[in-house]
């Protein structure tokens, strides 16, 4: 198992020593605090994430190992770079009418200033994440071809609405006029616009990847081979999910620390640790030998978005968001383990 998790060793030790660098460079004598936050933070991204390590789980099945592989390095650092400093530092830009470099330079000298821009823009960027993972939740249960059923009432009710075309477009646009009706009216603009864009993106991100699967001959032709090409949309795919589940938790640290460099970090070592449990699912191929694992991910999901549209009028403590999520998956865990258990009975017997 500690093969699976020697890169995340590796980026942890680094982490910790850069934090602990960065923090006496800031304040002197403020460098074992840094540290401390920085752990908290690492441990609240690896709880928040365990849905979200087995939904990746499901796609990274279907890639190379080359792919797989790229995942892990290059996906860590568009995750650490990309999700946890740049992409706050441009929507923060795009809503504050600023320059990005202008933005960055806040974000480094005066951390106050710029938690308190970035929270402006909460409500929008909560809508559009949460959006992404409504759809993502709804597209997993509408699914008449769906035979395996963990909560069976809910999902085989929820399997035959499949026949009723676009209704989980339907759905997550009444969910995004609701949540525009009980925001500020200063952001409902905002917040339209986010949520239609999380909408469009896991459209267009989700028809690309059934695109390349069933049509395997045709990419041959039109480009370098169907697993580049496939491997290449599933791997923004899995980006994409991710960034998704990460919005709430790179906004919520702000509660914790204010110091950007401090909260990449804590964050990153989290991410790090969420992708080798990943590979490690993959590999030993957990999810095949527990059924309902990915049943309670995505209910996981579902929870979580909820949770996010909640948040853009109403503080939710990362507490419960963690706990919710963690609940769903260790009660399809137990689900899982009993229905074996019910397997190996009936076949002993036989």
């Amino acid at each position: 198992m500690h093969k699976y998790f020697t890169s995340s060793y590796f980026v942890t030790v680094f982490g910790l020593i850069a934090a602990y660098l960065w923090g006496e460079h800031v304040t002197a004598g403020a460098g074992l605090i840094c540290v401390f936050i920085a752990l908290i933070l690492a441990i609240l991204e690896i709880s928040l994430s365990f849905d979200n390590a087995v939904v990746n789980a499901v796609k990274l099945e279907k890639m190379t190992q080359l792919w797989r592989h790229r995942f892990i390095t290059w996906g860590i650092i568009i995750a650490v770079f990309g999700m946890r400093f740049l992409f706050p530092i441009l929507v923060v830009s795009i809503f504050s009418k600023q320059g990005m470099l202008e933005v960055a330079r806040i974000a480094l000298t005066d951390a106050d200033k710029y938690a308190y821009q970035l929270q402006q823009t909460h409500a929008p960027i909560i809508t559009f994440g949460g959006m992404f993972l409504m759809m993502l939740f709804l597209h997993y249960f509408f699914n008449h071809e769906k035979d395996v059923h963990w909560i069976k009432p809910v999902e085989k009710t929820l399997c035959r609405l499949d026949t009723f075309k676009g209704v989980e477009i339907i759905l997550s646009l009444l969910i995004l006029v609701g949540i525009q009706a009980i925001v500020p009216q200063e952001q409902n603009h905002a917040v339209i616009i986010a949520g239609i864009f999380g909408i469009i993106i896991y459209l267009a991100i989700d028809g690309l990847t059934h695109y390349l699967e069933k049509n395997e001959e045709k990419q041959l032709e039109k480009c370098t081979g169907t697993t580049v090409c496939g491997g290449f949309v599933s791997f923004i795919y899995l980006e994409l999910i991710d960034a998704s589940f990460s919005l709430d938790g790179v906004l919520g640290a702000f509660a914790l620390s204010k110091d950007i460099i401090i909260i990449m970090i804590g964050l990153a070592i989290g991410a790090m640790f969420v992708r080798s449990l990943t590979i490690m699912l993959v590999e030993k191929k957990t999810l095949a030998q527990f059924r309902y694992l990915e049943h309670g991910a995505h209910w996981a999901i579902g929870a979580l978005s909820v949770i996010m549209f909640i948040s853009t009028v109403k503080e939710v403590p990362e507490i419960v968001t963690g706990l919710i999520g963690f609940g769903f998956i260790f009660s399809a865990f137990i689900s899982s383990i009993i229905h074996n258990k019910k397997l190996e009975n009936r076949i002993a017997k036989e």
